[in-house]
């Protein structure tokens, strides 16, 4: 029986609480985060000669970037720029939001649309809306009278 307790006892001081594990990994999680941000940062110091190139290098590096400036399209590029300018400078859209222009051109529409109703598109609305409330006074009175011959 006393080895038992002895067991028990031993455990119980063992035992970690889960506040106490959470916070071991989480102590472990920023070791390791700071050791990864610490290599990734300091790769090229860490290997000897990593910061300083060598004149081959350098010469190689220096017409890579001489190659890739001369493939750009800088003509085309300009030209396009011009371009939109050209375009967008007749119209004044550049300079205005995009918000802006779509609340104009809606505000003109409404407008053209104001201006295209006259007073015969007007009459033939009131006679259309007539004949549609007429139409449903004569189902509901049918219905009516369906629901009222059921009922008999």
């Amino acid at each position: 029986m006393d080895a038992q307790s002895n067991w028990r006892a031993g455990m119980a001081a063992s035992r970690i609480s889960y506040k106490n594990a959470t916070i071991a990994v989480c102590a472990f999680n920023l070791l390791v985060s700071a050791l990864l941000l610490h290599n990734n940062y300091s790769s090229w110091a860490g290997i000897p000669g990593g910061d300083q190139f060598d004149s081959a290098q350098l010469r190689y590096i220096w017409e890579s970037e001489e190659l890739r400036r001369a493939m750009e399209p800088v003509d085309l590029i300009r030209r396009v720029k011009e371009i939109e300018q050209e375009a967008y400078g007749d119209h004044g859209m550049a300079t205005q939001d995009p918000k802006q222009t779509a609340a104009v051109d809606l505000s003109n529409r409404l407008k053209d649309l104001r201006a295209g109703n006259d007073g015969s598109s007007q009459k033939a609305l009131e006679e259309w809306r007539k004949r549609k409330m007429e139409r449903a006074r004569q189902r509901a009175i049918e219905k009516n009278g369906t629901s009222s011959a059921k009922t008999l």
